[in-house]
């Protein structure tokens, strides 16, 4: 049959009238469905639409109440009052960075302004803690408030402009996110100049603050402290890695190539080890010094013939091994055979919690089967240790009276904003209850409490 037989015999089948309102019937199926798909997409970009308004209007009303806290700070001299109105700040600057990141930018468009909302909470948090401890603001705090302070009488200026575009309806959600992945910021830029543009430009100068705070600049800048020694090679590090796995278990080592976009650059490395498992070991040896930054690999393991404290041994003199010295077991945890020991640097019989090494050792024969230095390698140096303002007694004094002690030290603890504390350290109980109390050395001030939980598979501290 050629081609015009079958137009033909399509137009006769066309004329019967049952076919025909099959496809009528289909027609309308069609449409009905395009009609529904149509609605649903609506009312889909209706609710988004209303999500992304109300997050935005929820970052205006939050901005401003930053500022006008703010503005109180600095006029504040009472530390009772001075308290109050910075436990506000961090509260408002929070949620504000919170909706933030609700409504529809770029990150990296905006990355400046949630820095800044971020620096005034921690910041604000900082310096209340001063003021409960009726310690006076310096002339620096001061001076960062105000600087704080005119940051956000710009970002709430130009808020309120894009809060006016979008009542007038100039800006609109809607067609915003219509072109995908387009910088958000700089589709809002062309349609007006006072906009979401304009608030990067701003802040595009925001230099942040140096302070001793969660977001504090200079806790991201610089070298590791415990890298400063020379960089190494690709085989350099091949080298390393028979003297950290033991040069007859190191079979093919393959190159995984270097990972710089970590915070410490590192080779990365697939290890073939000599063993009946035939099992592939994992290892990341720092470009800087040539440290091992990470091994893991597993294997089975079916009997567990060591005791924890010949486990800790065996940890201990590999570390000395591989030139981690003076290194203290402080909490461990039991799975499937392995246990994974956390050791902390000691120096002077004062335990370092901030320099911190993991060790998984097999415990059917002691072997080494994993090990991470990242908290050594990041936080290491030798510090300069002051002596204690404070006595053991006189922080001892300050404890609960229940807690019965078991154990007493000096111990560098890290805070929520990666500085370091010098503290007493008390282990004791209370009513069959474990804790580990932290005293600071400088004022006594109870720095911390940790619950300290046994389990049969380790101790966990809460």
């Amino acid at each position: 049959m050629n081609i015009r037989e079958k137009l033909y015999d399509f137009r006769n089948r066309l004329r019967d009238r049952h076919m025909f309102s099959i496809i009528i019937v289909l027609l309308a199926i069609c449409i009905l469905l395009g009609i529904a798909l149509y609605k649903k997409q609506t009312e889909y970009r209706q609710a988004s639409e209303n999500a992304y308004n109300m997050a935005f209007f929820e970052l205006v009303n939050y901005v401003q109440n930053v500022e006008n806290y703010l503005a109180k700070s600095l006029i504040s001299t009472s530390p009772e009052h001075g308290a109050e109105t910075l436990t506000n700040v961090w509260r408002e600057a929070n949620l504000a960075s919170s909706y933030l990141a609700q409504i529809p930018i770029a990150i990296n468009e905006l990355e400046n302004t949630s820095k800044f909302l971020n620096q005034v909470s921690d910041y604000s948090y900082s310096l209340s803690r001063k003021n409960i401890y009726n310690e006076a603001l310096s002339q620096d705090d001061f001076n960062n408030l105000k600087q704080l302070h005119n940051y956000s009488v710009e970002l709430e200026n130009t808020l309120n402009q894009l809060a006016l575009d979008m009542n007038e309806g100039r800006i609109s959600w809607g067609e915003l996110t219509k072109k995908g992945n387009v910088a958000f910021a700089t589709q809002v830029s062309n349609l007006s100049k006072d906009s979401f543009g304009n608030i990067t430009k701003n802040f595009d100068q925001y230099a942040g603050l140096i302070y001793d705070g969660a977001y504090s600049d200079h806790l991201n800048e610089g070298a590791k402290k415990a890298l400063t020694g020379e960089e190494i090679t690709e085989e350099q590090a091949k080298e390393r890695i028979k003297q950290y796995l033991g040069q007859d278990k190191v079979g093919e080592i393959t190159s995984n190539g270097l990972i710089e976009n970590g915070q410490i650059p590192a080779y990365d490395f697939s290890v073939k080890l000599n063993n009946e498992d035939n099992v592939t070991a994992y290892i990341s040896i720092t470009k800087q010094n040539g440290y091992p930054l990470l091994i893991n690999y597993n294997r089975d393991i079916n009997a567990e013939v060591l005791t924890d404290e010949q486990a800790n041994e065996i940890g201990k003199q590999y570390l000395i091994s591989i030139g981690f010295p003076n290194m203290k077991e402080t909490y461990f945890l039991k799975q499937d055979g392995i246990i994974t020991i956390n050791y902390a640097y000691t120096q002077n019989d004062v335990v370092i919690y901030p320099d911190l090494i993991k060790v998984r050792i097999a415990l059917d024969n002691g072997e080494v089967m994993g090990l991470e230095t990242s908290g050594y390698l990041n936080s290491h140096t030798e510090r300069k240790i002051e002596t204690p303002k404070v006595s053991k007694e006189t922080a001892k004094s300050k404890l609960n009276k229940d807690l019965e002690i078991a154990s007493e030290g000096l111990a560098i603890i890290p805070t929520e904003w990666k500085t370091e504390i010098l503290c007493w350290e008390f282990k004791g109980k209370v009513e069959e209850k474990e804790f580990l109390v932290y005293v600071n050395a400088e004022n006594g001030r109870e720095e911390n409490i940790l619950v300290i939980v046994n389990t049969p598979n380790g101790t966990l501290t809460m």
